[in-house]
């Protein structure tokens, strides 16, 4: 892949990182210990907070995995193998890259892996 396009995916990168870091400081409050005083919230209502918190927490971990693919998209973009499939070593479209920045494999060896499952 050459320069230019790894800098088009390099800042693609990195505005998804930004988007993924201001949703988590959006919703940062609502992964906190949920309320367990009866008295001063209901027992339907705390359940409803716990099960809230519980998708929140889940909705985190799916945050961090995006961040850690992302990041290492970032390395393979240093280390000029950006864009190239792990699997077979040909390139990976540069469509598929526009779709999904952090693409390991090309559509052909993605295929492959699927039809095996």
């Amino acid at each position: 892949m050459n320069a230019h396009n790894s800098l088009d995916f390099k800042a693609l990168i990195e505005a998804r990182k930004r988007e993924i870091s201001d949703t988590r400081a959006r919703f940062s409050r609502d992964t906190g210990a949920v309320e367990l005083d009866q008295s001063k919230v209901g027992r339907l209502s705390r359940m409803d907070a716990m099960q809230i918190q519980e998708m929140n927490l889940e909705a985190e971990r799916r945050r961090n995995r995006e961040l850690a693919a992302l990041d290492h998209a970032l390395n393979r973009i240093e280390n000029q193998n950006y864009g190239i499939c792990s699997e077979c070593d040909e390139d990976i479209n540069p469509k598929r890259l526009e779709v999904d920045p952090v693409a390991l494999l090309c559509i052909n060896c993605a295929s492959k892996l699927e039809q095996s499952w």
